[in-house]
């Protein structure tokens, strides 16, 4: 066994340090770092990310090494409290409301503090924690992802460390399930296998979805399932697994229009009423007029009331004030257009492009989702995740330079008062549009750009 060992250590010593040191900086970032610190966070988001690469470098065709290592990464996080996000306390306010019986989108958290303050554990603590805007708007978490809130402060009652630790687990385990769903889908597709590490392994991922308790990992499980499953010619039980990454985040709506060519038209009939029934089944025990013109309401907020990391954007606002058009009429009038423009995208790529094969799929899912969030006024880091996994089935890779600038963003939390650097906005994006650019430009001269594959 010791012969073993050494003889292990031989072979992997670098890699193996790599990943210890990795694991220290993980327990760095998790339990000694304020989200104010921007130099501190960006040091260590940097170090974090050369050291991914490196462990992929070296360890890439070792599936059982790179594996552990993102699980010990995760796990070195597990009772740490989110520090770059304060949405957790948002969620264990829905989950603790439904445990009373309360419907999370017919409540303000703000005009019940107002009422009754002791009507609810900790009321006042998560209602500071979660924010004025959060306090002041119903919840826009779609039925599922309530219940696992419901779940998690039904196990934790009043203990929010409690609460944190069961969400944390199932995304964790959800993380775990994309790689196992991820991985046998590349190999079917004759892909390498090595490229889900650029999720497993991304520092984007861990710390985001592990790390500040963010549900995209739980919603691209049920969305790969549903791939994998449709891949595998299993369209009506994969049809009920996208409800359930639908009931998750909402994101994976934009895509259905793609399955008309993938499936043809006869069968992706039967797909979407099998994903609109389930949806429907789901959201039924949360169902009223109320709740329908609040949910709306508050998702529409999304697209014309708040800003974020914009790109395009930034760029109309800033242009516009040139000519002393007011912001908040601006991003109004912009979060009108917007949707439109996204649903022109979606429908070229939906009829114009031939989807029938896997691999366009998910060529055509990342395209429209890079125009959507190119367009958005709103890019929270967590949100890209989505892009960096599509990423890794199609020949592009600018969504792993993104995962990476995006870091900058955070500058406007270390500022008092929140205010964002539009210089290092504009280094954000402007390396994510050079390398997308050189993308494109290098697969056109291999003649590979509209390659029907």
């Amino acid at each position: 066994m010791l012969h073993r060992v050494v003889s292990y250590w031989k072979l992997h010593k670098i890699p193996v340090l790599l990943a210890l040191l990795s694991t220290l900086f993980y327990i760095t970032f998790g339990y000694d770092l304020e989200r104010t610190d921007f130099l501190k966070l960006l040091i260590l988001y940097l170090a974090l990310f050369f050291l991914c690469y490196k462990l992929i470098q070296f360890e890439k065709w070792n599936f059982k090494f790179l594996a552990i290592a993102g699980i010990i990464f995760r796990l070195g996080l597990f009772f740490a409290t989110p520090n770059l996000s304060q949405d957790f306390y948002r969620f264990i306010w829905d989950g603790q409301m439904l445990n009373l019986g309360m419907s999370p989108y017919l409540h303000l958290p703000k005009d019940l503090i107002a009422e009754n303050n002791q009507f609810m554990p900790n009321a006042m603590e998560l209602v500071s924690g979660m924010g004025n805007l959060s306090a002041s708007n119903y919840s826009n978490y779609p039925p599922l992802n309530q219940l696992i809130f419901g779940l998690s402060t039904f196990f934790a009652g009043k203990n929010i460390t409690v609460a944190i630790l069961v969400m944390r687990t199932s995304i964790i385990l959800s993380d775990l399930g994309i790689l196992y769903f991820g991985r046998k889908l590349l190999q079917k597709l004759n892909r390498s296998t090595h490229l889900i590490f650029w999720y497993f392994l991304n520092p984007l991922v861990i710390l985001e979805l592990t790390g500040n308790l963010h549900f995209e990992g739980v919603m691209l499980f049920f969305f790969i399932w549903s791939i994998y499953l449709l891949h595998n010619k299993k369209w009506q039980l994969a049809a009920l697994i996208y409800a359930l990454s639908i009931s998750i985040k909402l994101v994976p709506l934009i895509f259905l229009p793609l399955f008309v060519s993938y499936l043809g038209f006869k069968k992706s009939l039967f797909f979407y009423a099998i994903v609109g029934l389930s949806s429907l089944l789901l959201v039924s025990p949360f169902f009223s007029l109320d709740f329908l013109e609040n949910y709306t309401h508050t998702v529409g907020l999304w697209f014309s009331n708040f800003e974020f990391n914009a790109g395009f954007y930034n760029l109309v606002k800033n242009i516009g004030i040139q000519f002393n058009a007011k912001p908040w009429e601006l991003i109004k009038d912009y979060g009108k257009i917007t949707p439109v423009v996204v649903i022109v995208t979606v429908g070229l790529f939906a009829f114009l492009r031939d989807n029938k094969k896997t691999v366009a799929l998910f060529a055509a899912m990342l395209w429209v989702l890079t125009v959507y969030y190119f367009l958005s006024a709103t890019v929270h880091p967590w949100y890209i995740i989505f892009l960096v996994f599509l990423a890794l089935f199609t020949e592009f890779r600018f969504p792993l330079v993104w995962s990476l600038s995006i870091i900058l963003s955070y500058w406007a939390y270390s500022v008092a008062g929140f205010k964002e650097n539009y210089l290092l906005l504009t280094v954000e994006y402007l390396a994510v549009y050079g390398f997308m650019t050189y993308e494109l430009v290098r697969l056109y001269n291999k003649k590979q750009l509209f390659h029907k594959k």
